[in-house]
């Protein structure tokens, strides 16, 4: 199985080296692109406007200074455009993408190009309860085997999965559930309004991570409740039964 290897925190993030980990237990034929710099919320961004510069590593490994969005489609239409892969994996996210994340991370979002173009595309995120103690071995241990388990199933043209291990030890986790998004308090967002040294306003959006409480069956209840969330996330936004009832309206 040929398996590319994504993500939105950057080529070198400690998170690609578990994604290496966990694509070296599916398989030994493994590509990487990633972002040459961090990349976080960029969503499916394109970079438009910019040449995209690719460095080259090896022959099966290369950053590329853009989005996620740009490495999925630079891998699959020009690096290795005859070496199409099987399998698309994104991440590890360093922290979770849960409820209204997905259409915001860019983890995610190098998953749904690579369902876009007709491969199988899972991201991963590995949640964060200490930041001086993120447990990416519980990522790493326990993804190659959900993966392999997904993979016996059909998931349909314009899905991908998107799986989010809670941020205890893997002895910890108290096991696996699908899930649908979830829906997180976003009254958390902060701005810091600032003034430069040349007396010019700029701010800093932030954001103070909040579960709230979730519903039951929700991907963020899942990690609360230390089992890894996995949610089939499908590509076509449209809401069928109001556009049933829409198209009755309108004639």
């Amino acid at each position: 199985m040929r398996i590319l290897l994504s993500n939105d925190d950057g080529f070198d993030a400690p998170g690609m080296e578990t994604l290496r980990q966990i694509a070296e237990a599916l398989s030994d034929d493994i590509y990487v692109v990633a972002p040459a710099k961090e990349q976080s919320g960029a969503s499916r961004s394109l970079t438009l406007h910019d040449p995209l510069r690719i460095n080259k590593f090896s022959d099966r490994e290369y950053s590329v200074a853009g989005t996620p969005t740009d490495c999925v489609m630079m891998a699959m239409n020009y690096l290795f455009k005859d070496k199409q892969p099987d399998l698309v994996l994104s991440g590890v996210n360093r922290g979770g993408n849960l409820g209204e994340d997905v259409l915001y991370s860019g983890t995610v979002a190098a998953a749904s190009e690579g369902t876009l173009l007709g491969v199988r595309s899972v991201s991963i995120s590995q949640c964060i309860l200490d930041p001086e103690e993120i447990h990416w071995d519980t990522a790493a241990e326990m993804a190659p085997q959900i993966i392999r388990t997904l993979l016996e199933t059909p998931w349909g043209d314009d899905v991908l999965m998107n799986i989010n291990f809670p941020g205890v030890a893997k002895e910890e986790v108290s096991g696996i559930k699908i899930t649908s998004q979830g829906k997180r308090d976003l009254s958390n967002l902060t701005i810091d309004d600032r003034v430069d040294a040349r007396g010019r306003d700029y701010f800093w959006l932030g954001h103070r991570p909040s579960f709230g409480d979730p519903a039951a069956g929700t991907d963020l209840h899942s990690v609360i409740n230390r089992e890894v969330s996995v949610t089939p996330l499908k590509l076509n936004l449209t809401e069928q039964q109001l556009a049933a009832r829409l198209s009755k309206v309108f004639g």
